[in-house]
């Protein structure tokens, strides 16, 4: 068995990586527009990323030109809402522009409705930690979802609470930039907002979309590979990756209550019945973000498995092709909803070549092996809908700015002119071929 025919070979991006027009057409601001100054390599910012605002046609043409199934993108809360109560039109119309655009030239439009730039107005009231911001969000889903749903059909609630929630409330490394303990007060009621929102956000789209919805999440956690593939070496590598020490970046901190409507043990006592009840809505898919086997960077059990020259990309992330299977099969071991991988890919030192093609084998050999992987789940049996390349094109990749290079499509953000990398031309093969080439 191979890829089915109704597989979703699609691309990822996220707002604030690449639509620049940061303060145009009524947007307000968002805590990384406001807050991210001296947190970012070279005191880079999102002003004006790949200028996709403004450039979003001649983006989809690109799209359309590789042959895409769907495009992933997140909408703006700020350029929804830039102040309480407040819906700007103009930020609205950007997007049903962008939605038709993308129907025009074939392309099935996926919407994640929070992509980490809170606005700065909400991060005045508390952020994730105020009482109301389930209630907020849930204004806001509804704004989009009466705009966008004739035309959309895909919802993905919210993208990476690991991050966010980790990165930016705990470590410190992402907006906005703050510094707690998992032993905080606050720790808990974070967790549980983010899980109110995405719960009051599912039952927002299933009542108020036009067309018959398809709702997930895009998660990311730490996850294991085992080191053979024996009983043992699978089980230990199963229960690190779902580990109630790994907090936030645990799936069950997250998808546990989501999906199947308990608390993980960390959670337990701090969820009421009746919260738990918003908190379980069903879903129609489990989308995951995922890049590397978190046994080799130093966050948990298997870190001695890492050896000295192991590949890394330019984050130094591992390359750990394998992740994808045991992504997939643990996942829908544990959650039995069909799979979506939301995100995957590879930052790469990537730049124009003297006869003005960028040249990235490295990261078509990343693909290739990575979607070897993700047939092998195919083949056996895990119901597996698509793949979602990260990211269509190079763009502000937050706290590294802009010196890290995700994209199938180069920008030289001196001009904003795109190229088609060689990347982009294998993917356009793979797709035209249905995965029959990998």
């Amino acid at each position: 068995m191979s890829f089915q025919k109704e597989f979703i070979w699609g691309v990822s991006s996220a707002a604030y990586q690449l639509e620049g027009a940061y303060k145009e057409d009524g947007k307000g601001p968002g805590i990384w527009d406001a807050l991210s100054d001296g947190h970012v390599k070279r005191n880079e910012n999102g002003n004006e990323a790949c200028d996709h605002y403004h450039r979003y046609k001649e983006d989809v043409a690109l799209m359309k030109k590789m042959g895409l199934k769907a495009y992933r993108f997140s909408v703006s809360w700020p350029r929804i809402m830039p102040k309480e109560g407040v819906v700007n039109e103009k930020g609205i119309r950007f997007y049903q522009n962008l939605v038709r655009e993308l129907r025009e030239a074939g392309i099935a439009p996926m919407c994640t409705l929070f992509h980490w730039n809170l606005p700065l107005w909400l991060h005045e009231k508390g952020g994730w930690a105020c009482a109301e911001i389930s209630e907020h969000f849930a204004a806001y889903v509804k704004v989009v979802v009466q705009a966008l749903s004739d035309q959309v059909s895909w919802w993905m609630t919210i993208n990476e609470p690991a991050c966010f929630i980790g990165l930016g409330y705990l470590d410190g490394i992402h907006a906005p930039f703050e510094k707690h303990g998992v032993d905080d007060a606050i720790f808990p009621v974070l967790v549980k907002n983010v899980l109110l929102s995405h719960g009051k956000a599912v039952q927002t789209i299933r009542r108020e979309a036009r067309t018959e919805p398809k709702i997930g999440m895009a998660l990311n956690a730490w996850v294991y590979i085992p080191a053979k593939e024996t009983e043992e070496e699978i089980r230990r590598a199963e229960e690190a990756t779902f580990a109630e020490k790994n907090y936030a970046f645990g799936y069950n901190l997250w998808a546990d209550p989501m999906i199947k409507g308990v608390p993980s043990s960390f959670m337990e006592g701090k969820i009421s019945e009746a919260e738990m009840k918003v908190i379980h809505q069903p879903l129609d898919f489990f989308g995951f973000n995922s890049y590397n086997a978190n046994n080799y960077d130093g966050n948990g059990v298997f870190e001695e498995e890492a050896y000295r020259g192991m590949p890394r990309n330019t984050l130094e992330w591992p390359i750990t092709p394998e992740i994808l299977y045991w992504n997939i099969r643990y996942l829908y071991e544990r959650y039995g909803l069909p799979i979506l991988i939301t995100e995957n890919g590879m930052a790469n030192l990537d730049f124009v070549m003297d006869d003005g093609k960028v040249h990235d084998p490295q990261r078509i050999t990343y693909m290739s092996r990575y979607l070897r992987c993700v047939k092998r789940a195919v083949e056996e049996g895990f119901p597996v809908l698509g793949y979602m390349c990260w990211s269509i094109m190079d763009n502000f990749e937050w706290a590294d700015g802009y010196g890290t290079r995700f994209g199938l499509i180069y920008v030289d953000y001196r001009t904003q002119q795109r190229t088609l990398k060689d990347s982009a031309y294998w993917y356009a093969e793979v797709i035209r071929k249905n995965g029959e080439n990998i």
